[in-house]
């Protein structure tokens, strides 16, 4: 269609509207964005908008994209509630619209049916006001293309440049990777001890060939450089994941690991990892790492590799990490001098790799931590083009603290013939040392109670103890800081929006106590190992019961206890049901409104719930949720929105970042 008329359109400021090609009049194009800023006042109207003359061959979705004679981007959404968008036309727009690939991208239908494929997956595209346009093949993030409005970064780093080596043809350098050697008292227990030790630390394992736990550290048969690391850190024991999760990794078996957060799956890991590097030549300039740990944020990155440099430097292994947000130089000069251990989340290796600064040949040690968030955050087609890049003789180990569908796909396509250990419950389950209370209450509620809260926590709380609270969106954070500091406690919050020199800082300020408080989206949900957390505040519910057991991980940890509240709204009434189970099966006490309300989902069909699938409802993530379809940005094309509900393969609403603009 080639006239201004389509349903829901997203609102712009006027002026950035790129100037018509059909007129050279600026007082008739003054009237094109006039009638142009007739959206901006209508943004949800669901009747068609008034035709206005002078705006004609705009394309939505169509073949010629605005300002555009090769091709327009996605196509515009469904009108209706139900069914599909039309797909977008090839090419992609010159200007500010990115568009959909060789063939644009379908516009996603409004509220449950997938948009059309585009042949080609989403384009690139869109400038500093509209966002960056899709990732290609697989669409941009979980509900459709490309980035959300006003990025003006360059996020598209699938890894569509890399090329997958032929391996039949390489020859590759051979390496050790089974270095274990039973201890006599490890090897000379029965079967029936064995067995007594991981039921009492709840190890259930599932492989050919499982190696017996280790009880003591010097069961490990670890070199002197390891033993020497870890008694200077002053550990007593290894934890259940160590204990089953040291002699598989050394003794170069591919693993999946199910552990909750906090449970020492980063030093079941690391050690394995320093000893495999020990018994392989050395790094020279310009030669890749041998061990490569995948991580889903900078902040569990840089936990990672804090804990690499704490045991790697007696033994000289050196490490650096990789992720965005931080200057590029620093990064890459580590990587062109040559280092043992890249710590990476995806996004900032797919660029390096791409640019030819390190190559993967020499790794031969995989590591996916937190395999279920890096899914959960859209990285699967990164995570695959790297592991393209790596030798399939490596040995590679997979963390997650849930095992839905998804990562168990991802694991039978990376590991062959692996070993799979599992901490704890085979249910959906939270930390045992954590004390949950929840509140049930109205949304205007909250702020109210969550003063009442900080001030019974710190009449009530030891010194040093310092409280985590989760809020949705960014601006809520923003604003809950500012309240609580009204109040007169000392808080900082951390979000997406934050800089790298920004993050460092509230993290600084929190960790040695200068502030108790900290305020935090999802981004802080996992991987946040920070001593002396003894509170975490769900102040707005996650929109999944496996955030929330993430989110009250940050307490309780290495066998230290802690005290979660959850401000539960009759909004966040599909997750009743699950939290009910969470509770129960940690032997909590349940509040008797939450009780009711799970009873009232019953009768509705509920959630699906347990380790194994996740929920059919929106992941919580941030920038995510009801009105994720409706921000600027994406390109069209792949798969769009994964899970039901407002699945746009092409673009937002309509497809004007795809090719109109």
């Amino acid at each position: 269609m080639n006239l201004l008329e389509c349903n829901r359109l997203p609102t712009f400021p006027a002026a950035d509207v790129c100037r018509p090609p059909f007129s050279s009049s600026w007082a008739v194009q003054e009237e094109v964005l006039n009638a142009i800023e007739i959206t901006r006042n209508f943004p949800f109207q669901s009747t068609k908008l008034t035709r206005h003359p002078l705006v004609i061959n705009m394309s939505f979705g169509k073949t010629n994209g605005f300002y555009n004679s090769r091709g327009g981007g996605g196509g515009a959404s469904a009108p209706s509630r139900g069914s599909a968008g039309n797909n977008g036309g090839s090419g992609g727009g010159r200007m500010n619209g990115g568009g959909g690939g060789r063939s644009g991208g379908g516009g996603g239908g409004f509220n449950s049916h997938r948009g059309n494929n585009g042949s080609g997956g989403g384009g690139g595209g869109g400038n500093r006001n509209f966002g960056n346009g899709g990732n290609g093949g697989n669409g941009g993030g979980r509900f459709g293309g490309g980035g959300k409005f006003g990025n003006s970064k360059n996020n598209n780093t699938n890894g569509n440049r890399l090329r997958k080596p032929n391996w039949d043809t390489k020859t590759l350098r051979p390496f050790k990777k089974d270095f274990y050697v039973p201890h006599p008292m490890v090897a000379n227990r029965s079967p029936y001890e064995v067995e007594q030790y991981r039921r009492a630390k709840q190890i259930t394992v599932d492989g050919r060939d499982v190696p017996n736990p280790i009880q003591h550290f010097e069961e490990g048969n670890f070199p002197d450089y390891v033993i020497n690391g870890i008694t200077k850190q002053g550990y007593d024991s290894p934890t259940a994941i160590q204990a089953q999760g040291w002699p598989i990794a050394m003794s170069g078996k591919n693993m999946v690991g199910i552990a909750q957060t906090g449970s020492g799956k980063t030093l079941a890991y690391i050690l394995p990892a320093i000893v495999h590097i020990n018994n392989q030549p050395s790094v020279t300039r310009g030669e890749g790492p041998i061990a490569l740990v995948l991580a889903p944020t900078r902040e569990l990155a840089q936990q990672i590799q804090q804990v690499a440099t704490e045991f790697g430097n007696s033994s000289y292994v050196r490490n650096t990490c990789i992720f965005g947000g931080a200057p590029k130089g620093p990064q890459a000069r580590d990587l062109e001098r040559g280092v043992e251990i890249v710590i990476a989340t995806p996004g900032r290796l797919i660029d390096f790799l791409e640019r030819g600064t390190t190559n993967l040949f020499r790794c031969t040690y995989l590591v996916l931590d937190e395999a279920d968030r890096m899914l959960d955050m859209g990285f699967e087609p990164q995570i695959r083009k790297i592991v393209e890049q790596i030798r399939p003789d490596r040995q590679t180990l997979m963390w997650s603290a849930t095992w839905p569908k998804e990562v168990r796909k991802l694991a039978s396509d990376f590991l062959d013939d692996y070993i799979h250990i599992n901490i704890g419950s085979l249910q959906l389950s939270a930390n045992h040392n954590i004390l949950q209370i929840v509140d049930v209450c109205q949304e205007h509620e909250k702020e109210t109670k969550l003063n009442n809260l900080l001030q019974e926590i710190g009449n009530n709380a030891e010194p040093g103890a310092k409280t985590l609270i989760f809020v949705e969106t960014k601006k809520k954070v923003e604003n809950i800081t500012r309240n609580i500091r009204r109040y007169g406690w000392s808080a900082v919050c951390m979000h997406g929006d934050k800089s790298q020199q920004e993050r460092d800082h509230v993290m600084r300020e929190f960790r040695n106590g200068k502030c108790s408080i900290l305020v935090a989206t999802d981004v802080a949900a996992r991987g946040l190992d920070v001593e002396g957390i003894k509170y975490v505040i769900n102040f707005d519910y996650p929109n999944s019961s496996e955030d929330y057991i993430h989110r009250i991980g940050r307490t309780g940890r290495s066998d230290s206890t802690g005290t979660s509240y959850a401000f539960f709204t009759p909004n966040n009434f599909k997750q009743a049901k699950d939290l009910v189970s969470v509770l129960k099966e940690a032997n909590q006490v349940i509040n008797p409104k939450l009780s009711e309300i799970a009873s009232r989902c019953d009768n509705f069909g509920g959630s699906k719930s347990g380790r194994w699938g996740y929920r059919s409802s929106f992941r919580g993530r941030e920038n995510s949720g009801p009105r994720a379809h409706m921000r600027f940005g994406g390109g069209g094309g792949g798969n769009g929105g994964k899970t039901n509900g407002y699945a746009a393969a092409g673009g937002k609403t309509n497809g004007y970042a795809n090719g109109a603009y």
